[in-house]
């Protein structure tokens, strides 16, 4: 097993072939009903098998008619290419182990049956020092293989062996190291406002002592410092006289101590050197000193009950600010959908719509699931997923996405995904998984911090003892010294500075259309020297259009686009489709068309109206016989475009070799001559329109640090000089392979110190795994850009990416201020202590509190940074 300071525990060193995800359900809670009410076991199971011989279609048939004869079953997903099996069920109809045996019975071996993963919502666990007692006790648990804790959501995820162990005895760990697990991540209870939450913590069972522990506190003092007559003497214990002053404080220690002392049985139960145990031990040292030693230190030990107390609750805020980020996202999801049935429409959960489903959309309505439109017309505000400030016209057969707002008009929409399988799941979920994902920093700071509290107890012993005859300090004051130490050995403030901000950070950017897949992509994409862009779908929109018709040889340019439509209505080539486009709205009529023939890499042949005409590159109509260096243009009508002004003095003719057809490459252009077989007949310039935010994105990202923007595309050297020039990158390079773009990212990687690319998410797969950090345009609904890029661009929307730039640098900087300003303020009041410049309440509330709320509201500031409209290269962002 490997040391309780880490937060993830492996102690095979292998990923388990086989994990059961055990997911919380929502369900429907009625009025006055207690959110913990719902027992942990009542919930659905999703159980994964590693079943290696699953390598084709047919086998994956036959293992799931095979798993659904169960009852219970859910879904079933069979996936060839992993050669694994997920299957969803109801636990208490069925089990992992009797879909192991269907599957077998199937004829298919499961590997590593016995390890289950399964995930546990522990609300309470709000720090690194509730998460240490946690792992300590699962250390201690036969069976636990692996565990991780994430503090800044509150949940615990353990792989264990179930021949073993169980859930139950896992459960059982946890609630021995003094936390209770519970649903609320799955129920109402985690859905509310974060205004009733933070309500909550400030009456809750602990403030009210907290606070009856304040009033003891203050009338104590009342009578210690002002009423100093009538602070008689009124009992006696182990021989030392107790006044009413002291009497007070003991009362104060009583109520504001219970949870704290609580919470040290269990540190020590657990064996685990917290801040709980810490301070029980400077509370009990107090009363120790004060009974047995006649030190009185009976304001010193109120006080630290009392001040730690409210420490806590400030942390339990903080944190639940940070947790809120991420329920905001929860809550963008609705809690039922209406179904059309037959002739009427029916409301119900949305766990219980199932894919084919027909969902009714009313204005003003979420959108319940993924979905394509099968009736109606409305704008749709995507912001919630994508980012895009403008509502997108959604009309049939168009795409919709759980958690999106229906704007205006009335929709119907096909079910195409399952509830937890839709975007938003998969981005919630991804969210939640980032937090695994370790930054170098918190490596760092974890590693630190195992060191940090021994030394720092060390140091409070070495003071203790040594103060009286160094600095000639009393043995109370000595004391009390160490007790202050004590306070000061916990790094929570230390430890917690970068997950906080790397949570505050990944959620805000999800809430801005940005997917951010981990703390370390979020850290190295704030360290990014150079931005290397794929050309087509990234800075250009992927959608070719015709640009350019020029007639030639008394030809019309209606004439021209008849002939080209029909020889292009057949093909399946992109430039073809954008010629029909163009003719279909120009409304030119069709021509008959036979014999079609595609003439691979250079264009298409077919008879129109029986005379055999041609479309292609230039060279195709070289091998034909034409003198493209003097063909002559049509002008009777008019100059049809500027290009047709490049012509011979005297023959109105234009040099399409050396002039026309480079210099509309020149401009990012693809040509195509149309004729027949004895005539050209004209020219057709399509080109691949630049999105109108590509410069701007360019300028600003390099007014914000990026040292060198590239573009990678495996277009003619012509267009992407053309295409580098418009937007203004620092360099281009051009007629690249798929892997000799791999070769350019290395290249730049060897260069630079980080490298980000970004690309269309598919096609760009290598190069984008290539780069420090892989980012994908355009990825909402797309499964593959999900899972392939480092960070995603949910919206089809390049100026996000300065924002991401923008969020990454600050988020750096964040980071790096917590962990510098909690490790200096906690030094300096360590050093200043022996010197008696720091009493206790001070440690308290700047060393410990103080600190921690710091650091959490500085990372909350990265909620803040909002995507800026590019209004002018040069304007900033601010």
């Amino acid at each position: 097993m490997t040391s309780p300071d880490e937060r993830s525990h492996d102690s095979s060193g292998e990923p388990p072939d086989y994990t059961h995800n055990h997911s919380t359900l929502e369900p429907t809670r009625h009025a006055g009903q207690d959110s913990d009410s719902t027992s942990p076991r009542d919930q659905e199971d999703v159980a994964r098998f590693s079943v290696p011989e699953i390598d084709c279609s047919s086998c994956a048939g036959k293992v799931e008619n095979s798993v659904e004869k169960l009852d219970g079953i859910e879904s079933v997903e069979p996936r060839v290419t992993t050669g694994t099996l997920t299957v969803s069920y109801d636990r208490g109809q069925t089990s992992a182990t009797a879909i192991a045996d269907r599957v077998e019975k199937a004829g298919y071996t499961v590997e590593n049956t016995g390890e289950l993963t399964s995930k546990f919502t522990v609300p309470e666990m709000d720090c690194p020092s509730c998460a240490g007692k946690i792992e300590n006790a699962l250390d201690r648990t036969s069976g636990v293989t692996t565990y991780e804790t994430q503090p800044t959501t509150g949940t615990v995820v353990v792989t264990y062996d179930s021949s073993r162990a169980g859930e139950a005895d896992v459960i059982d760990a946890i609630e021995s190291a003094g936390y209770e697990v519970t649903d609320t991540a799955g129920d109402e209870s985690g859905r509310q406002e974060p205004a009733e939450e933070r309500e909550r913590i400030w009456t809750s069972s602990r403030a009210r002592k907290t606070w009856v522990s304040g009033g003891f506190v203050a009338l104590g003092l009342l009578f210690e410092f002002f009423l100093t007559g009538q602070n008689i003497q009124i009992a006696g214990l182990l021989g030392t006289e107790l006044l009413i002053a002291d009497v007070l404080f003991l009362v104060a220690v009583a109520t504001g101590g219970q949870e704290i002392l609580r919470n040290g049985y269990y540190s020590a139960r657990n064996l685990n050197l917290d801040i709980d145990f810490l301070m029980s031990v400077a509370i009990l040292g107090a009363l120790v000193a004060s009974l047995v030693f006649g030190e009185a230190l009976y304001f010193e030990a109120a006080t630290l009950a009392f001040l730690f107390s409210v420490a806590e609750l400030l942390e339990r805020h903080s944190m639940d600010r940070a947790r809120n980020s991420l329920r905001e996202l929860m809550d963008l999801s609705p809690d039922e959908a209406t179904v059309k049935r037959d002739q009427s429409t029916e409301t119900i959960p949305v766990d219980e719509v199932a894919v084919g489903d027909v969902v009714v959309v009313k204005p003003g309505e979420k959108v319940p699931m993924d979905g394509a439109v099968i009736d109606g017309e409305s704008a749709v505000n995507q912001a919630p997923i994508t980012g895009e400030s403008v509502p997108i016209d959604k009309t049939t057969g168009d795409e919709v996405y759980a958690g999106t707002i229906n704007e205006e008009g009335y929709l119907e929409v096909e079910v195409t995904s399952e509830a937890g399988d839709n975007t938003l799941s998969r981005i919630v979920e991804m969210v939640e998984d980032a937090q695994s994902n370790k930054t170098e920093r918190e490596q760092f700071v974890e590693r630190f911090s195992t060191y940090y509290t021994p030394v720092v107890v060390a140091f409070a012993i070495l003071t203790t003892v040594g103060s009286p005859s160094i600095l000639g300090t009393t043995w109370s004051t000595a004391v009390v010294y160490g007790l202050t130490l004590l306070v000061l050995a916990c790094p929570c403030a230390f430890v917690i500075s970068t997950p906080v901000s790397v949570v505050s950070g990944i959620t805000s950017a999800a809430k801005n259309g940005v997917l951010i897949k981990g703390g370390t992509h979020l850290e190295a994409m704030g360290a990014v020297d150079v931005v290397a862009f794929d050309k087509t779908g990234t800075l250009t929109k992927g959608e070719l259009t015709v640009t350019d018709v020029v007639p030639l040889n008394g030809n019309s340019k209606e004439a021209v686009l008849r002939c080209a439509r029909g020889l292009e209505q057949r093909s399946e080539h992109p430039i073809g489709e954008a010629i029909v486009a163009e003719a279909g709205e120009a409304g030119v009529p069709e021509r008959e068309v036979d014999e079609f023939e595609s003439i691979t890499g250079k264009g298409v042949r077919a008879d129109l109206d029986g005379t055999p005409h041609f479309a292609g590159k230039p060279g195709l109509f070289e091998e034909q016989g034409f003198d493209l260096n003097h063909v002559h243009a049509t002008t009777d009508g008019g100059i049809v475009t500027q290009t047709a002004r490049q012509m011979c003095d005297r023959n109105n003719c234009l040099d399409l070799l050396e002039e026309t057809v480079p210099e509309l490459q020149a401009e990012g252009k693809t040509v195509v001559l149309v004729g027949t077989e004895n005539e050209l007949e004209g020219i057709i310039a399509v080109a691949d329109e630049l999105r109108p935010e590509a410069k701007r994105t360019i300028a600003r990202l390099e007014q914000l640090g990026v040292s060198r923007t590239v573009l990678l595309t495996g277009d003619n050297g012509r267009t992407a000089r053309a295409i580098a020039e418009q937007v203004g990158v620092d360099e281009y390079r051009a007629e690249l392979l798929p892997e000799e773009k791999v070769t350019a990212i290395e290249d730049l990687v060897e260069a630079y110190d980080g490298v980000a690319m970004v690309g269309d998410g598919i096609n760009d797969a290598p190069a984008l795994a290539t780069a420090t950090v892989g980012v994908a345009m355009g990825a909402a609904g797309t499964d593959t850009a999900l899972e392939t890029a480092d960070i995603a661009l949910m919206g089809d929307d390049l100026a996000k990416l300065p924002y991401l730039y923008e969020l990454a640098n600050d988020a750096n900087g964040v980071i790096r201020q917590n962990i510098w300003a909690s490790l200096a303020i906690k030094a300096g009041l360590a050093v200043a202590v022996p010197f008696g410049y720091v009493p206790i309440w001070l440690a308290v509330l700047a060393g410990d509190a103080g600190m921690t709320t710091a650091v959490t509201g500085n990372a909350m500031r990265l909620s803040r940074i909002k995507p800026h409209a590019l209004l002018d290269a040069e304007q900033p962002a601010h």
